[in-house]
């Protein structure tokens, strides 16, 4: 889509977690944040537990981006949550449920601090772009939108619901606020945040259902990771007739690494694949002793945690990321392994599912974990008689995320979205995926 407006938009954008220097949400919203300044004249508002790490990007405070101290507040629910949640790793649904009781506060600040500015007509637009999650609503949408300023919301992503075949993984995830999480459509504040909105972004087409119908007017598709080309800038060179897998997540039970060993226990016992598990977790003791008891050590490899730059330097040496996790909201890795020029095979559910296509990759049924293993074994069977077939899969991956998912391609998507609701044409809402591509 073509930009209609030259002129730098000036963005308040608003994004509580954003840090260059972790992982998941709090670099997506850093990632964006940062990609959006190619594009317009953006000054970004977070919480001020992500100060030091922004200073050392070279952003200059109260020039480049505002902290808000809302710790009063958020750290004593925060240590609540940690201990609700009853082991790490686990309970992200508890963890939004406090998320959604602290954030408004940070809000508040935040309104305090700049809604003169906002009401002076000081900024063009107000983005709020974390948290992700849906179920949390933003106070401040209101006022902006009687400012007379646009106010756009997302990417919103999250709450994908269990596959009713996995509940006692959901279990051992210790989700039990999950089976009351539709509630959050009644929560207070909710419809006011959707109504004084401009544009909503949603990051999956599950989050996109779940907008009312009033609503889907404005509702707009784009995924919400993205790949930095400086941090994946390799190019899959993997060697030998043998092949070679890579697994990368948290070892929890959702994730799916043990149907992937028991998928792949022939293969790996005949030195036909190789693979290699990065990651750690509580599932790590229970996936050795599968390997052993399946005696298809030899060709896995258990590498736990490393450094992200040896993550890209395995994962270039694989012909496939094998992924099998059946709960993904936004399927992160699979985006790092098709930049890099590596076949996603993953579960055909929520995030993953839609980033792979049928010529950049293998998508599973999500069915029963029986049907799963034997689906996922019939693939890696197949790929193991000739992975350089693979080849031309791998050159349309990273073509894909070539052409959508780097940063700055998102930025341009943004900044379109930006100049529909500045020019106010409604008929031509951005599509950046139409038909499903």
């Amino acid at each position: 889509m073509t930009q209609t407006n030259t002129a730098r938009p000036k963005v308040l954008a608003i994004a509580e977690a954003a840090n260059p220097e972790w992982v998941s949400v709090p670099l997506v919203g850093w990632s964006l944040a940062k990609a959006l300044r190619e594009v317009a004249d953006v000054h970004l508002v977070t919480q001020i537990r992500n100060r030091d790490a922004i200073l050392r990007t070279g952003l200059v405070e109260g020039r480049d981006f505002t902290v808000i101290d809302s710790e009063s507040v958020a750290r004593p629910f925060w240590a609540l949550a940690e201990k609700l949640r009853m082991g790490e790793g686990k309970g992200w649904t508890t963890l939004q449920a406090i998320n959604a009781l602290t954030y408004p506060w940070f809000e508040h600040l935040v309104w305090k601090q700049f809604g003169p500015a906002i009401k002076a007509g000081e900024y063009d637009i107000v983005h709020r772009i974390t948290p992700l999650s849906p179920t949390i609503t933003s106070p401040i949408a209101r006022k902006v939108d009687r400012a007379g300023v646009p106010f756009i919301l997302g990417p919103l992503n999250g709450g994908v619901p269990w596959p009713r075949q996995f509940d006692a993984e959901r279990r051992a995830e210790k989700e039990w606020l999950s089976y009351l999480r539709s509630a959050y459509k009644h929560l207070p504040g909710r419809s006011a945040t959707l109504k004084h909105a401009s544009a909503i972004i949603v990051g999956s087409r599950h989050t996109q259902s779940e907008m009312p119908q009033a609503c889907q007017n404005k509702t707009i598709y784009i995924p919400e990771n993205g790949i930095d080309p400086a941090r994946f800038n390799r190019i899959a060179k993997p060697e030998g007739p043998v092949l070679k897998a890579c697994f990368v997540g948290r070892l929890v039970p959702y994730k799916g690494a043990d149907m992937l060993i028991a998928a792949a226990a022939d293969l790996l016992r005949a030195g036909r694949m190789t693979l290699d598990i990065i990651g750690d977790g509580p599932m790590l003791h229970a996936l050795t002793e599968q390997a052993k008891t399946l005696n298809c050590e030899a060709g896995l490899t258990f590498h736990k945690w490393i450094e992200h730059s040896e993550v890209q330097t395995i994962l270039s040496q694989s012909h496939i990321l094998s992924f099998p996790s059946i709960r993904e909201f936004g399927g992160g890795v699979v985006l790092e392994a098709m930049a890099l020029g590596v076949v996603p095979v993953v579960v055909d559910y929520a995030g993953p599912g839609e980033l792979v296509t049928p010529d950049t990759g293998f998508k599973i049924p999500c069915r029963s974990r029986e049907t799963i293993i034997a689906a996922l074994r019939e693939t890696l069977e197949t790929l193991a008689a000739d992975p350089t077939s693979l080849a031309p899969l791998a050159k349309n991956a990273k073509a894909r995320v070539d052409d959508l998912f780097l940063w700055h391609r998102k930025a341009q998507q943004m900044r379109d979205v930006y100049d529909w609701i500045l020019t106010k044409k409604q008929s031509n809402k951005p599509d950046f995926f139409a038909a499903g591509l």
